[in-house]
């Protein structure tokens, strides 16, 4: 049977020829982040059961392993939404597909070259060398995000996070992809906000629109996902995809007329106050343009169930300052009415707020009386 290689070396043009060997040989890899902790990388292993595991130091076999199937091309860990490591299973078809499916969105073309500096153990990171690979696309990998190093980049289209997008020259690159959390209110042309998660193998909406192949619908209020860029289910054998082949995503959104996609947040990140329905992405982008690190959090109150909590750490507008932007925009109940500073607020590598992470922080938090 196939078997799952665990890659913790360093990104570099060695670490896509190890990604080579590993898919010519049949096999499927699994990168892990070098920036995990022993401990956490042991963790993930545990979870994740690969064969073995090439580091620095050579190569490793593991106890225990769990086959793949044949036809299988990666695993990527992720954490979802429940802060427990899942692996999502992708096959070397679908991620052909979504290499297929992104490279026509963004008119490929032979003078193209693309710059990988994101974390490869991520799928934003991932897709950048598997799509080049699979198109035969040549590609510049970095070992992080450099933003000096990307900027005499010799490249035409790259993958960024929206919290690095400000410390690059954009008008080097011809397309540049744009993930992770919230896009900024305003962007260059060139830029491209996008959506997508690990299970649809990299961003599946540009600019609001479903990119060639891929099926959007709302069912119950949720985004759903149907395309061939699909994962093929999580490492334990479970998986979101219905029997129709809809991917549930978890996320709440809506689709109009024109079938453009607007999405609210997280299903579970809904705040509920008073009865009233509040989606913390909404009230953020409202405030992103007077304000840097901050989010959007629920706080339990016995009077209202919950209220609407902007956590920040730095610099931040009177709280009536605050609450004034958000019912220029928001109905009234979506402003914030307490505000909590904290030193640190806690994201993944992509950018996003870890909210049950934040939520565990917030509980007993001081209130801003500053503010």
């Amino acid at each position: 049977m196939p078997r799952l290689v665990a890659i913790d070396l360093p990104t570099s043009d060695a670490w896509v020829a190890t990604v080579v060997s590993v898919w010519e040989r049949g096999d499927a890899v699994l990168p892990i982040d070098a920036r995990l902790p022993s401990a956490a990388k042991d963790r993930l292993l545990r979870a994740m059961r690969p064969h073995e595991v090439r580091t620095t130091s050579g190569i490793r076999e593991l106890p225990e392993p769990l086959d793949t199937e044949i036809g299988d091309a990666l695993i990527i860990a992720t954490s979802g939404s429940t802060g427990e490591p899942k692996g999502v299973v992708h096959t070397m078809s679908s991620l052909a597909a979504s290499a297929d499916s992104t490279s026509r969105a963004l008119g490929i073309v032979a003078e193209d070259r693309w710059l990988a500096c994101l974390p490869v153990a991520h799928i934003g990171g991932f897709s950048v060398i598997s799509r080049a690979l699979l198109t035969d696309t040549p590609v510049v990998v970095h070992a992080g995000f450099d933003a000096d190093a990307v900027n005499v980049a010799e490249c035409s289209l790259t993958s960024l996070v929206a919290t690095v997008l400000a410390r690059v020259d954009t008008t080097r690159f011809r397309r540049i992809l744009v993930g992770g959390s919230r896009p900024p209110a305003t962007m260059p042309a060139n830029c491209v906000a996008t959506y997508g998660m690990s299970e649809t193998g990299s961003g599946i909406v540009y600019d609001g629109f479903a990119i060639p192949g891929v099926d959007l619908r709302i069912i119950d209020g949720e985004i759903a996902v149907r395309g061939p860029m699909l994962m093929r289910a999580y490492r334990d054998g479970s998986t979101s995809i219905d029997s129709e082949g809809w991917l549930h995503t978890g996320d709440a959104g809506r689709l109009g007329v024109d079938g453009r996609l607007s999405v609210d947040g997280r299903i579970g990140d809904v705040i509920v106050s008073g009865g009233e329905k509040i989606w913390p992405e909404a009230v953020e982008a409202v405030l992103q343009q007077r304000m840097t690190d901050f989010a959007i959090i629920e706080r339990a109150d016995p009077e209202w169930g919950e209220r609407v909590a902007l956590v920040h750490t730095g610099e931040a507008p009177r709280l009536d300052e605050v609450r004034d932007l958000v019912k220029a925009v928001l109905p009234a109940y979506c402003a914030p009415t307490i505000m909590i500073r904290l030193e640190n607020i806690p994201r993944t590598a992509s950018g996003k707020v870890r909210r049950r992470e934040l939520a565990d922080l917030v509980r007993d938090a001081p209130i801003d009386e500053h503010h």
